[in-house]
């Protein structure tokens, strides 16, 4: 199927009604904006370390490529912010996860796809990774690794949060 330019009636419309729920949202781990309001293919992420998680007290950028038969198709997501974790391929950003591939549907939001992101920050699956170094620490039982891994990634490409702005101030790890 050809590209058009511009964007087709349904994703345009589908888009403004996301970009307005999200003018609206509450929400303090997802900051979500098309890069420039005249161009609804290319969207940036902000997302807040979850609560817990070895990323907690970070923030992460993500670059959003909207499809034109969004919301039909999935769009592309990836980090653009360096990450270690098991589902995140380091040197592209590349994101694994079911929803963004096989199991997407018109029913999921872009919002909806970052919580999924938030998610598998906050509970990695090992099972399948894109980064083999975070998996087999996992997989191994090396949170310890993982985490002080995780965590040197965060402090050396990663935003901080001040304290003072954090929600949940006190650093806990992945446990088994």
């Amino acid at each position: 199927m050809e590209e058009r330019d511009g964007p087709n009636p349904m994703m345009f419309k589908r888009l403004r009604k996301e970009m307005d729920q999200m003018a609206i949202s509450t929400d303090e781990f997802i900051q979500l904006v098309p890069v420039n309001p005249d161009q609804w293919k290319l969207w940036r992420c902000c997302l807040r370390g979850p609560p817990g998680s070895a990323y907690d007290g970070y923030l992460f950028d993500i670059e959003i490529t909207i499809k034109n038969d969004y919301p039909l198709e999935p769009p592309s997501m990836r980090f653009l912010t360096k990450i270690f974790h098991p589902n995140i391929l380091f040197t592209t950003g590349e994101v694994c996860i079911d929803i963004l591939k096989k199991d997407w549907t018109p029913a999921w939001s872009l919002q909806s796809a970052c919580r999924a992101i938030l998610s598998i920050l906050a509970e990695p699956n090992p099972d399948s990774p894109l980064n083999c170094d975070a998996g087999n620490m996992l997989r191994a039982g090396d949170y310890v690794a993982f985490n002080n891994m995780a965590n040197m990634y965060c402090i050396e490409y990663a935003k901080s949060i001040p304290p003072h702005l954090n929600v949940d101030t006190t650093k806990t790890t992945v446990v088994a």
